[in-house]
């Protein structure tokens, strides 16, 4: 009853569409995480006039419907939770899918609802690229690489996504758009002098930022990516004097207001590309090959594990499929890797892809041969791979895995709840086997991919959910787990965010003072708490633990 009543108010003050029917709502209570949590409605704005009248609508309306709040939703693939609510979905992916390349400045415009598969059928063709994606490229929307701060298989050449975001539009909870970017300090204070809801923001913002600057930039992850907390470290730079709110926005998890559009960095693709594969029988590998690569200059160093190998080499035919390669014809193209696993006695424990990508064919070869003669030493076996369609092979395994998980493993399901840590690459010797020996200790099997490179691992669980014991270890492996990583100096989260599942553990991660201050953020920008609710600050183990469901 109160679905349809809120449908008709709704549907009163936007042109976009408006939905309860039953199959939506389902759908929409879903993301790629391990929870189910059902809206009140789905809204699918037309323009951002509409998304002004719905944050309006809910910021004037809370006396009628008490607690009603707002959950930002692009392609919804996110791992955390964070594109569900028990409110309204604002769903951007039917109308906000426009974009806007301009090739000669190395930029483009983006709408949240766009998907970066069809952003690359037209950035590619003109030699530009936006290299910073998730391995789910083929799924995911912008609206959610920039709330998230994604990285992906570039992310050691090129970094996250907020290095390649120039400037934001935001509705904030005042019902107007605003667009933020770097500013200068001049700038900054004629902001501050604005009697509008901006300009509160500004003065409250910056205040906050100068009066805990010193503990602000100490809580500043050392690692070499992170998406927990609230970025403040990035917005104030003393030294350039510069303040960028965009860069608070990104990895915000549409907490703080909606993005309606984005400016975001190119570059410009790199046409000769070298994969080398590099084969081990030890974890303890990758700090020795991240070493000994450092100088090169590679694109990207990836892993997974031999799990997921053997998962991709039982779905070969489907992963034929995807490269548009009949079986056998696939097949025979690991015919080199069955003869590096007879050298090794059987499969590899840890497969490194060390990607190549450069403008002059010669220094990719140089770069190629470099990176074998620096390994010659160590005890792993690795050959180059000069085309794209053999290496691809070993891209849409390492990508696929998540996905081959989630729908081939039978009476069990992925369990993403621990699946996004990063520390120093040297790091891993010990944090890894301590990882592994806390989920085997409480019997759960998973397997191993991740950006070796940055020490970033996904760690993906595999559970009967409809268990209630298995979804009850859960917190207590959670806690144990970034209690390690921690002491390690590392983060609970790389690049998924903190969504439902992490968010009861940042103030473990940040402590007490930097919590405070986060939930300060929170309450300058959305004083009425109805931009995603749970996420970021105020989200609790009980919350978590009440909407984790099976399959």
């Amino acid at each position: 009853m109160a679905s349809n009543a809120l449908k008709e108010r709704l549907s009163e003050v936007i042109d976009g569409d408006v939905l309860i029917d039953e199959e939506t709502l389902e759908h929409f209570s879903r993301d790629a995480s391990l929870f189910k949590i059902r809206p009140k409605v789905v809204v699918q704005p037309k323009h951002v006039k509409d998304v002004q009248s719905i944050i309006s609508f809910v910021s004037h309306n809370q006396k009628d419907f008490p607690g009603l709040a707002i959950t930002g939703r692009a392609a919804g693939t996110c791992m955390s939770g964070g594109a569900i609510g028990e409110g309204i979905i604002v769903d951007f992916s039917k109308y906000f899918n426009e974009e806007e390349i301009d090739v000669a400045n190395l930029k483009a415009t983006v709408q949240p609802g766009v998907y970066f598969r069809d952003f690359e059928k037209i950035s590619l063709p003109e030699k530009v690229s936006m290299p910073v994606y998730p391995a789910s490229k083929s799924l995911a929307a912008f609206g959610g690489m920039i709330m998230n701060n994604c990285g992906g298989e570039k992310t050691l050449r090129y970094g996250q996504m907020r290095k390649f975001v120039n400037s934001l539009k935001v509705v904030l909870s005042d019902g107007n758009e605003y667009e933020f970017g770097k500013i200068t300090l001049q700038e900054l204070e004629e902001k501050k002098k604005l009697e509008t809801f901006e300009g509160e923001v500004y003065r409250n913002i910056h205040q906050l930022i100068k009066d805990n600057y010193d503990a602000i930039q100490a809580a500043k992850p050392t690692t070499a990516k992170n998406s927990s907390g609230y970025a403040l470290w990035e917005v104030y730079d003393k030294e350039a004097e510069t303040f960028d709110l965009a860069q608070l926005f990104t990895g915000s998890q549409g907490t703080l207001g909606l993005m309606s559009e984005a400016e975001i960095r190119l570059v410009e693709s790199e046409p000769y590309k070298r994969l080398v594969t590099v084969f081990s029988n030890s974890w303890d590998t990758i700090p020795e090959v991240v070493n000994e690569l450092s100088s090169i200059g590679v694109e990207g160093m990836e892993t997974f594990d031999d799990t997921t190998l053997k998962l991709g080499l039982k779905f070969m035919p489907e992963i034929a499929k995807k490269v548009g390669k009949n079986f056998f014809s696939f097949a025979l193209q690991f015919i080199p890797e069955a003869i590096i696993g007879m050298k090794m006695l059987g499969l590899p424990k840890v497969i490194i892809l060390v990607q190549i990508s450069e403008n002059s064919e010669v220094v990719a070869d140089r770069k190629a041969n470099a990176v074998i003669d620096a390994l010659k030493d160590n005890k792993v076996h690795a050959r180059i791979i000069k085309t794209e369609a053999e290496a691809e092979k070993f891209w849409v395994m390492r990508r696929e895995s998540f996905n081959l998980l989630r729908n081939k493993v039978k009476d069990k399901q992925t369990a993403p709840f621990i699946d996004d840590f990063c520390v120093l690459p040297e790091k891993l010797p010990v944090v890894l086997p301590a990882i592994l020996k806390i989920l085997k200790d409480n019997k759960i099997p998973v397997n191993v991919v991740g950006h070796a490179g940055s020490g970033n691992l996904h760690i993906i669980p595999l559970m009967n959910l409809n268990d209630e014991k298995e979804r009850a270890k859960i917190a207590p492996v959670s806690t144990e787990v970034y209690e390690l990583v921690i002491k390690h100096g590392g983060t609970i989260t790389a690049e998924h965010n903190d969504g439902i599942i992490r968010t009861p553990y940042v103030e473990q991660m940040f402590g007490e003072e930097l919590y405070s201050i986060f939930k300060e953020v929170k309450n300058i920008f959305d004083p009425k708490n109805i931009f995603n609710p749970g996420k970021k600050v105020g989200g609790t183990v009980k919350y978590m633990e009440e909407h984790i469901v099976g399959r």
